[in-house]
């Protein structure tokens, strides 16, 4: 016989799990002492939040269930906004909460995590794809069984298991379960239709999103765009998923959007065809009416928001893009599409750098922290206008290493994300784009990284303002409210005092030189840089509208 928590911990050991996330508490005590027993480092987070960020961006680089712990009652709570960034991602994560002794249910007890509480089940239940609340110890293994299943295989995304305390003490004969690795990929019957529309296409052009990273379909969207000559726009979360200087990429559209992209659309199109994106307005912003296709080929493994976006016929090719797109292939014809130059849309992919108010461009910091790094960096863009400007100006050289959220949008998440990420792969170089307000959220997590030696370089552009929100405001209401620090943060000095490795930069060749002493080093590295508070970033499309 063994404790359900000794059951859990070996179970994760089996599973090639080598980190777990999370902040200790009382009701949760017994995992964590198991965790340890079995060689598993536990990564002590600063705040829950931080945790599930973690344990989900070690989810996506070390392609494997993430794991992260927390007490009852409140370190639950704490978790909920993780859950949420890791469904928009479609991240495997396991997030394990706490709870008082089950028999005691009823009674009044701190940090009660039960219906007669704050009820964690009920309240993971719309961020994650199951949450449940193991009541008697027998139930362990179906339902960690059930968690795992719905994490690993379909959509993918984050479950929930409250455990009470009574119930990891107890004692159960041992199991074993595997993670699902043969995933089943459907294949949509639609696609003699797809290959139908694409192959009558005038004048066609590919959107890509997040889903192209998610199925890892880089190869399947190069080909197709080749062997058709058509040219690709990226949505703001597709950025990274084919190199930005390949003829065929216009760039994107939406937020951070390319002339490129904006003209090609202009000119009009007759088949959009979609590929992993919700088409969410973070991705259309600045979409009109002359841009509308006359029919869409709509690639991604669920419907809700097939047709929703694009009012017009939509064939929907639904299921796994990479092998979708892989049989789509060979079943479309030898052609190409003559309606597109690739060499002059590449020469309108550069943007001009914007007019300057004697204080360094945020272009100009993200460029130069591109020429710093080397091409297979993995770069985590948080959420903020300090992602859009790289998703403009950024280079990506190899597909898949740009990550970045256009639909939940939590602040300050990458900063976690980066920091599981570099537990999932520590010979990788892993970079955390982010901003001051977001640092201001949970600029905290610099602490773990640097506990647990972890050398991420944190790269964080201080304007003293929350810029997007600032900028869009005052551009679509003539002021702005709330969004300016009155004490701007001095992130420098708060790295240093974590511990981190901090470097303060104004200028090109200061950038430079930080990044190059990051990557020599084996420690958390913060590059603060310090850009114009007037610079217009580029996220004005999306208008914000107001009742009089």
């Amino acid at each position: 016989m063994m404790r359900c928590s000794q059951v859990l911990a070996a179970n994760f050991k089996r599973w090639g799990i080598e980190h777990v996330f999370g902040i200790p508490g009382k009701s949760i005590s017994p995992l964590m002492l198991d965790v340890d027993s079995e060689g598993i480092e536990f990564v002590l987070t600063r705040h829950e939040s931080g945790a599930g960020f973690a344990a989900a961006g070690y989810s996506l680089m070390k392609r494997t269930l993430g794991v992260a712990i927390g007490t009852s009652g409140p370190g639950g709570t704490n978790l909920l906004t993780a859950a949420g960034q890791a469904k928009a991602y479609h991240l495997p994560l396991l997030i394990l909460t706490g709870q008082p002794s089950a028999e005691d249910s009823g009674k009044a007890m701190g940090q009660d995590s039960s219906s007669f509480g704050t009820d964690l089940v009920k309240m993971f239940e719309p961020v994650t794809l199951f949450s449940a609340r193991v009541e008697r110890p027998d139930l362990l293994e179906r339902y960690l069984q059930h968690a795992v299943e719905k994490a690993c295989t379909g959509i993918r995304g984050p479950v929930h298991l409250c455990v009470p305390f009574d119930i990891l003490t107890a004692s159960i004969e041992p199991f074993t379960l595997s993670l699902p690795t043969h995933v089943p990929r459907v294949i949509s019957p639609n696609l003699e239709e797809a290959v139908q529309v694409i192959s009558e296409a005038r004048r066609p052009v590919i959107v890509a999103g997040k889903g192209v990273a998610i199925s890892e379909a880089y190869g399947e969207l190069k080909e197709l765009a080749e062997r058709c000559q058509i040219p690709v726009i990226l949505t703001p979360g597709g950025k990274g998923v084919i190199p930005t200087l390949h003829p065929l990429n216009l760039g994107n559209f939406g937020l951070g959007g390319t002339k490129a992209a904006y003209q090609y659309l202009k000119s009009g199109v007759d088949v959009m065809i979609v590929i992993g994106t919700k088409l969410s307005d973070m991705s259309l912003s600045g979409f009109t009416p002359d841009m509308m296709p006359e029919r869409v080929v709509h690639f991604d493994y669920e419907a809700t928001f097939v047709g929703k976006a694009l009012p017009v016929p939509t064939c929907l090719v639904l299921g796994d893009a990479k092998q979708n797109l892989f049989r789509l292939l060979q079943l479309l014809p030898e052609y190409s599409h003559s309606g597109f130059e690739a060499a002059a849309a590449a020469e309108v992919l550069e943007e001009e750098t914007p007019t300057q108010h004697g204080e360094l461009s945020a272009v100009d910091a993200v460029k130069a922290l591109r020429t710093a790094l080397p091409a297979d960096a993995v770069l985590f863009g948080d959420d903020g206008s300090h992602t859009f400007y790289a998703i403009q100006h950024f280079e990506i050289m190899e597909p898949g290493t740009f990550h970045f959220d256009d639909v939940f949008g939590a602040m300050g998440h990458a900063i976690g994300y980066a920091v599981g990420a570099k537990a999932g792969d520590p010979e990788r170089t892993i970079v955390c784009l982010t901003g001051d307000g977001c640092v201001m959220m949970h600029g905290t997590e610099i602490s773990t990284a640097v506990n647990h030696g972890l050398p991420v370089i944190f790269v964080v552009l201080n304007n003293g303002r929350l810029d997007m929100v600032d900028k869009g405001m005052s551009y679509n209401t003539g002021r702005s409210v709330g969004a300016i620090y009155q004490a701007p943060l001095d992130v420098s000095r708060f790295a240093e005092s974590m511990g981190a490795l901090a470097y303060r930069c104004t200028n090109v060749k200061e950038i430079q030189d930080a990044a190059q002493a990051a990557l020599t080093s084996d420690r958390a590295t913060v590059l603060e840089i310090m850009v114009d508070p007037l610079e217009i970033p580029p996220i004005l499309s999306r208008l914000l509208t107001l009742e009089s």
